[in-house]
């Protein structure tokens, strides 16, 4: 397969290490164009770790990260501006305002002077901030936070998304409007990445989810199938047998 063939977002035998204790264990991962793949597991199951490789923010001791054909730690600049991240902690300068903040992510994601306040006012009007967009980020709630952190991401309107727990702390309307962006780029043929505890939520959104547990890979999850919540916990108890009986 050559890079053109290749997904827009790939790990390849990933692996990395803290203090010798592997938060990522030799992982496969392809996430496609035009779909959402989701990832789950417990907290500490390697989820945020895997995202950050994927980006190029932590380097690998073992395999590859291949983002639009390029290993992530050389890929130019070209390639993320094709990219928009949530990681953690939304994306906000707390002196900034509202406004202030996306136009900064603009730039940073390499769009032109002349299109910032153009994209800027849509992505205001688009994630509902228009009641804050003077207002400094360090004043919002929570949830407008994660709205902002999410316009910032979005901006530049990428072909690549990597999404950590994007639902965090939004009221039901703000879950279900994430619920409907998401599809709407998905079919816009965007590659999009996106870990998250909600399985009702993933059930109506994600086409391939992948369980990892304690940095591997354990199993998959068909989206449409039923009680995906106790399918997780089986394949997770699983794991954990076959690590105690020494098969793993």
């Amino acid at each position: 397969m050559t890079a053109t063939d290749l997904p827009p977002l790939v790990a390849e035998g990933l692996v990395r290490r803290f203090d010798g204790e592997p938060a990522v264990d030799e992982i496969d991962l392809e996430v496609r164009r035009g779909e959402i793949h989701a990832v789950v597991g417990l907290n500490g199951a390697g989820k945020t770790t895997l995202m950050r490789l994927l980006l190029g923010m932590l380097k690998p001791d073992a395999g590859r990260a291949i983002v639009l054909g390029f290993e992530a730690a050389v890929a130019p600049s070209q390639v993320w501006a094709e990219v928009g991240h949530l990681i953690e902690t939304p994306f906000a300068y707390p002196e900034l305002t509202v406004e202030e903040n996306i136009a900064a992510a603009g730039l940073l994601h390499g769009l032109d002077r002349s299109q910032i306040p153009i994209m800027v006012g849509q992505a205001v009007e688009e994630f509902g901030l228009g009641r804050w967009s003077g207002k400094r980020a360090r004043s919002l709630s929570l949830g407008n936070r994660q709205r902002l952190g999410i316009a910032a991401a979005m901006v530049h309107r990428p072909s690549i998304l990597v999404l950590d727990e994007p639902a965090n702390a939004l009221d039901p309307a703000g879950v279900v409007f994430i619920r409907d962006l998401l599809k709407a780029y998905a079919e816009r043929d965007a590659a999009i990445l996106v870990s998250s505890h909600h399985f009702d939520e993933l059930a109506r959104i994600a086409d391939r989810i992948t369980v990892l547990h304690r940095g591997c890979h354990v199993g998959n999850l068909d989206p449409s199938g039923v009680d995906l919540e106790k399918r997780f916990f089986d394949l997770v108890y699983g794991a954990d047998l076959a690590i105690r009986d020494g098969s793993r």
